[in-house]
């Protein structure tokens, strides 16, 4: 990519990188397009909050990069979560609720969609033991499969999560916080990949 613009070349700078050869980013820069200022904005608004630590943030980043197989993503979300205290089991247990919450988002979805009760009867077999105990707490591992379900779009999963999470007290913002990142995590790695 010839040519970087400025506001490409401080997006790049975000995550280490000088060149990226995607076509996503590739037809942004080739005019001063509003909207990498909003995408580097959105970013950075990733990386704290109000209701949420900055380990937090980096760990929800994580699992969401790693469920939507960004590995520039999963490389930056998890060194912020590293520079923000998180541990190799709270790093491997962000990475592990990505994966299982992708089976759980399309199995209860079929559920779902199908509306059977013979479906509902039958045993998922899906081994979930890392839900029991949690290394973040149950609190946060509720919150990121919340996360993950609402990127994945598994209606019954992210109202079961929600539920979960009011049940535990957790306030409506920190929820909201919790989705608005997923979010954001998500619209950043349709143009960083």
């Amino acid at each position: 990519m010839e040519n970087i613009k400025e506001t490409t070349q401080e997006l790049l700078a975000i995550f280490g990188l000088s060149n990226l050869d995607n076509k996503a980013l590739a037809l942004l820069n080739e005019t001063e397009f509003k909207y990498l200022r909003d995408l580097k904005l959105n970013l950075n608004s990733t990386l704290t909050s109000e209701f949420l630590s900055e380990k937090e943030c980096g760990l929800i980043g994580l699992s969401v990069a790693t469920n939507n197989q960004n590995a520039i993503l999963i490389d930056f979300y998890h060194s912020y979560a590293v520079q923000h205290g998180a541990t190799a089991d709270e790093l491997a247990e962000a990475v592990s609720c990505a994966s299982l919450l992708a089976s759980n988002n399309i199995f209860y979805r079929f559920r779902h969609f199908t509306q059977k009760e013979k479906y509902t009867q039958i045993p998922a077999r899906i081994r979930m033991q890392i839900m029991m105990k949690p290394v973040t707490g149950k609190e946060f591992f509720e919150l990121l499969s919340l996360a993950i379900s609402a990127v994945n779009g598994c209606e019954m999963c992210v109202n079961a999560h929600e539920d979960s999470l009011i049940k535990l007290g957790t306030t409506e913002e920190r929820i909201f916080d919790a989705v608005r990142i997923a979010s954001l995590v998500t619209a950043t790695g349709k143009v960083i990949y």
